[in-house]
């Protein structure tokens, strides 16, 4: 009975993934070595396992010179294309642009201070200027920002200070309104504070001290008839009338 067909999806379980990239792995590396034998070919395989683990197997004496090899040989692919008849023009212009892009990123590399070596005098002095140049206009620029930014501060100030100089006079406006509305306020309180006078008809009798009722000071007074009570022409006491 044969083996069933394998579903390439990835192995869910850990020991089992180990254990088929451990066999795949070296079936890999049989096969690229028999190729090499068999037809004489120059083989390289590189294979990263997922823990960062590299197995590597190359025909001839180093890797890297294969991958050199590689290369040279893709970059020579790309440069002996052939256009078509219908498109010779955007070729040129592919060509152009990629030299272009080239020359460009080797001028960032020199303007950040790399591959210099290969500058002669006349190119560092030019790459001198230009680096002084645009510092000039780097500070040019940072100067006018500043300016700028100076230029908006003082003219907020100005608002500022106008709008305090408004809210101060209102206060004083209104300080002035309560100085005047004031003093007839207390004096409208000290009206309702003052408590009403009396009518005169409800107004009260002063006692006079010889007005008394009962006994009369000439009946209590004992230098008087040792100190009978007096009695008035009708006989009565005078202390009971």
């Amino acid at each position: 009975m044969g083996r069933g067909r394998v579903e390439l999806k990835r192995i869910e379980n850990k020991v089992n993934r180990q254990v088929t990239f451990a066999k795949r792995r070296n079936g890999l590396l049989k096969k690229a070595y028999e190729l090499s034998i068999l037809c004489d070919a120059e083989v390289a395989a590189i294979v990263f396992s997922s823990r960062g683990s590299l197995f590597e197997f190359c025909s001839s004496s180093s890797t890297l010179k294969t991958i050199e090899r590689y290369r040279r040989c893709s970059h020579h692919a790309s440069e002996s294309m052939v256009p078509t008849n219908d498109t010779p023009t955007c070729y040129q212009e592919y060509l152009k642009l990629k030299t272009h892009v080239g020359y460009l990123q080797h001028s960032q590399k020199n303007l950040l201070g790399e591959d210099l070596d290969t500058l002669n005098i006349k190119e560092l002095d030019q790459l001198d200027d230009q680096i002084e140049m645009s510092l000039r206009l780097i500070r040019s620029t940072k100067t006018q920002v500043v300016i700028d930014q100076l230029t908006n501060l003082k003219r907020e100030e100005e608002m500022l200070l106008e709008s305090n100089k408004t809210l101060r006079r209102k206060l004083q406006e209104v300080d002035a309104e309560n100085s005047i509305q004031l003093p007839s306020q207390i004096r409208a309180s000290d009206c309702i504070n003052e408590p009403p006078q009396r009518e005169k008809f409800f107004e009260p009798l002063m006692c006079h001290p010889s007005l008394q009722i009962g006994l009369s000071q000439a009946s209590t007074d004992p230098s008087s008839g040792g100190g009978t009570m007096s009695r008035n022409v009708n006989g009565f006491d005078a202390a009971w009338i």
